[in-house]
Protein backbone atom coordinates (compact mmCIF):
# COMPACT_ATOMS: atom_id res chain seq x y z
CA UNK A 1 0.00 0.00 0.00
CA UNK A 2 1.23 3.41 -0.78
CA UNK A 3 2.81 5.75 1.43
CA UNK A 4 -0.08 8.43 0.49
CA UNK A 5 -2.92 5.89 1.24
CA UNK A 6 -1.98 5.06 4.66
CA UNK A 7 -1.83 8.60 5.40
CA UNK A 8 -5.16 8.87 3.89
CA UNK A 9 -6.70 5.83 6.05
CA UNK A 10 -4.92 7.00 9.07
CA UNK A 11 -6.63 10.45 8.61
CA UNK A 12 -9.69 8.85 8.04
CA UNK A 13 -9.84 6.94 11.28
CA UNK A 14 -8.69 9.75 12.95
CA UNK A 15 -11.43 12.06 12.22
CA UNK A 16 -14.31 9.54 12.56
CA UNK A 17 -13.42 6.79 14.64
CA UNK A 18 -10.95 8.52 17.74
CA UNK A 19 -12.11 10.03 20.46
CA UNK A 20 -15.96 8.97 20.30
CA UNK A 21 -17.60 8.81 22.90
CA UNK A 22 -18.31 4.90 23.52
CA UNK A 23 -22.31 5.92 24.21
CA UNK A 24 -22.54 7.93 20.66
CA UNK A 25 -23.31 5.74 17.59
CA UNK A 26 -20.89 5.16 15.20
CA UNK A 27 -20.43 7.43 12.20
CA UNK A 28 -23.26 7.08 9.47
CA UNK A 29 -23.96 5.80 6.11
CA UNK A 30 -21.66 6.75 3.77
CA UNK A 31 -18.93 6.78 6.00
CA UNK A 32 -19.53 3.62 7.51
CA UNK A 33 -22.00 0.83 7.20
CA UNK A 34 -22.77 -2.81 9.86
CA UNK A 35 -21.37 -5.51 8.39
CA UNK A 36 -22.11 -8.47 10.65
CA UNK A 37 -22.99 -8.17 14.29
CA UNK A 38 -20.67 -5.43 15.48
CA UNK A 39 -18.74 -5.56 12.55
CA UNK A 40 -18.61 -2.38 11.02
CA UNK A 41 -16.69 -0.54 7.68
CA UNK A 42 -15.24 2.68 7.51
CA UNK A 43 -15.24 3.77 3.52
CA UNK A 44 -12.19 5.59 2.37
CA UNK A 45 -11.35 6.33 -0.88
CA UNK A 46 -8.24 7.24 -2.25
CA UNK A 47 -8.15 8.33 -6.02
CA UNK A 48 -9.74 6.02 -8.15
CA UNK A 49 -8.99 2.80 -5.46
CA UNK A 50 -11.38 2.03 -2.42
CA UNK A 51 -10.42 0.83 1.12
CA UNK A 52 -12.07 -0.70 3.61
CA UNK A 53 -11.07 -0.44 7.17
CA UNK A 54 -13.31 -3.39 9.35
CA UNK A 55 -13.22 -2.75 13.17
CA UNK A 56 -15.43 -3.21 16.10
CA UNK A 57 -16.01 -1.44 19.45
CA UNK A 58 -14.85 -2.87 22.45
CA UNK A 59 -16.01 -0.83 25.52
CA UNK A 60 -13.90 2.49 25.18
CA UNK A 61 -11.68 0.79 22.40
CA UNK A 62 -11.82 1.01 18.34
CA UNK A 63 -10.21 -2.40 17.17
CA UNK A 64 -8.86 -2.15 13.90
CA UNK A 65 -9.08 -5.22 12.18
CA UNK A 66 -8.20 -5.69 8.77
CA UNK A 67 -8.24 -2.94 5.93
CA UNK A 68 -7.85 -4.11 2.29
CA UNK A 69 -8.90 -2.55 -1.43
CA UNK A 70 -12.37 -3.19 -2.54
CA UNK A 71 -13.00 -4.03 -5.84
CA UNK A 72 -16.90 -5.44 -5.69
CA UNK A 73 -20.16 -4.57 -4.61
CA UNK A 74 -20.23 -6.94 -1.94
CA UNK A 75 -17.36 -7.08 0.86
CA UNK A 76 -15.43 -10.38 0.19
CA UNK A 77 -16.94 -13.09 2.98
CA UNK A 78 -12.98 -14.50 3.61
CA UNK A 79 -12.64 -10.34 3.88
CA UNK A 80 -15.19 -10.77 6.69
CA UNK A 81 -13.69 -13.88 7.98
CA UNK A 82 -10.64 -12.70 8.84
CA UNK A 83 -12.01 -9.20 10.95
CA UNK A 84 -13.93 -12.35 12.90
CA UNK A 85 -11.14 -14.29 13.68
CA UNK A 86 -8.60 -11.27 14.66
CA UNK A 87 -11.63 -10.02 16.99
CA UNK A 88 -11.69 -13.66 18.47
CA UNK A 89 -8.36 -13.44 19.26
CA UNK A 90 -8.53 -9.80 20.62
CA UNK A 91 -11.40 -11.00 23.07
CA UNK A 92 -9.60 -13.99 23.91
CA UNK A 93 -6.30 -12.12 24.94
CA UNK A 94 -8.15 -9.47 26.98
CA UNK A 95 -10.28 -12.17 28.78
CA UNK A 96 -7.49 -14.33 29.74
CA UNK A 97 -5.84 -13.93 33.13
CA UNK A 98 -3.59 -12.84 33.20
CA UNK A 99 -4.10 -10.40 30.36
CA UNK A 100 -1.92 -11.26 27.54
CA UNK A 101 -1.74 -7.99 25.17
CA UNK A 102 -2.60 -8.18 21.32
CA UNK A 103 -0.72 -9.68 18.77
CA UNK A 104 0.64 -7.31 15.78
CA UNK A 105 -0.86 -8.15 12.68
CA UNK A 106 0.40 -8.46 8.69
CA UNK A 107 3.81 -9.32 7.21
CA UNK A 108 6.15 -7.61 9.84
CA UNK A 109 4.61 -9.07 12.77
CA UNK A 110 6.60 -11.26 14.64
CA UNK A 111 5.62 -15.16 15.14
CA UNK A 112 2.99 -16.35 17.39
CA UNK A 113 4.60 -17.37 21.02
CA UNK A 114 7.96 -14.37 19.94
CA UNK A 115 8.63 -11.00 21.64
CA UNK A 116 10.24 -8.19 20.24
Amino acid sequence: MQPLAVAKIDDAVADHLNGRDPREPPPEFPITSQIDGELRELRVRFAKTRYRVLYERSRNLIVLLHVFEKNTGAIPANEIRKAQARMADFQARMDARPRRPPRAAGRDAPPPGRRP
